[in-house]
């Protein structure tokens, strides 16, 4: 299959690329600089050069290939809405694109926090507040199932990680730290945070492409919640600076979002994928240290 994949240079495209071509995929990767295209070339994958807001270069990739993968989000959390925004018109033209062909859009999403379990492939993503953006698009992604597109949604937990970096949201909590000499945590730090590492996800997000039904959600979750002070409480040891309770306002527009108990389970997915994570934990990769600057 050939495989138009946008964040092929990212934390978690740069492991679904190999992963694609290990398994026999030819891949196309979106690529918005000269760094971006050297990065996918040396890794196997042709370069397309262009961007999330030029649609043309999106078409162009989605109807040469037999299928997408869609990774690339901003994560500019001081601009979150252009994120969504980009987001949106991915979306818009690829299901314009390919639409009626049969060819499968997997496109990548958050874990939503359900009150007092954890929540589920079953469980509706939030179409309100902070994230619902996200929310929105994905929902559009999967409503494309009766367009004749083989619609994918994998939704990623908070952390999805690599020993050495990146650490998904993880990454911000070392930044913070670094910033302001305290490892901190929101409240009393009971939150749970679910992870995965990069390289189980790469394989979910290649069986998905393979495999999936039209309008499937799938959790690429390894550990169903680490609390958010357990995550600080290592980070602190290995960057020698204490630990504890802080504003939640120093995460900025995230603080909302650190505070609130997210555990996500896999177990759907985990059954209908024969999906099984192997790799180190969140808490394993983080205690091993050398946290990238």
């Amino acid at each position: 299959m050939r495989v138009f994949i946008t964040g092929a240079s990212g934390g978690i495209g740069s492991a679904v690329v190999p992963e694609l071509i290990g398994a026999g995929h030819e891949v196309l990767a979106l690529a918005r600089s000269d760094a971006s295209a050297r990065a996918v070339t040396a890794a196997g994958a042709t370069a397309l050069r262009g961007d999330l807001n030029d649609p043309g270069s999106l078409r162009a990739g989605a109807t040469e290939a037999d299928g997408v993968i869609h990774l690339a989000f901003g994560n500019d959390f001081t601009d979150f809405g252009r994120c969504v925004a980009e987001e949106s018109l991915a979306v818009e033209t690829f299901g314009a694109a390919i639409k009626g062909t049969g060819k499968p859009l997997v496109i990548a999403s958050g874990t939503p926090a359900v009150p007092g379990r954890p929540s589920t492939e079953e469980d509706p993503a939030p179409t309100e507040g902070p994230v619902g953006g996200r929310g929105r698009n994905a929902q559009a992604v999967l409503d494309l199932a009766t367009e004749d597109v083989r619609s994918v949604v994998v939704r990623l937990p908070r952390s999805v990680h690599a020993r050495g970096g990146p650490y998904g949201f993880a990454s911000i909590l070392i930044e913070t730290a670094r910033r302001t000499g305290v490892s901190g945590y929101v409240g009393d730090g009971t939150q749970r945070w679910p992870a995965v590492h990069r390289l189980d996800t790469a394989r979910l997000i290649r069986l998905l492409l393979e495999e999936a039904a039209p309008g499937t959600v799938a959790h690429a979750v390894g550990s169903e919640g680490d609390s958010m002070r357990a995550i600080a409480e290592v980070i602190g040891r290995r960057l020698g600076l204490p630990t504890e309770a802080v504003p939640r306002e120093n995460f900025g527009f995230l603080g909302n979002v650190f505070a609130a108990d997210q555990p996500a389970a896999s177990a759907i997915t985990r059954e209908k994928f024969t999906w099984r994570p192997t790799h180190p934990s969140l808490l394993e990769d983080l205690e091993a240290g050398n946290y990238p600057v």
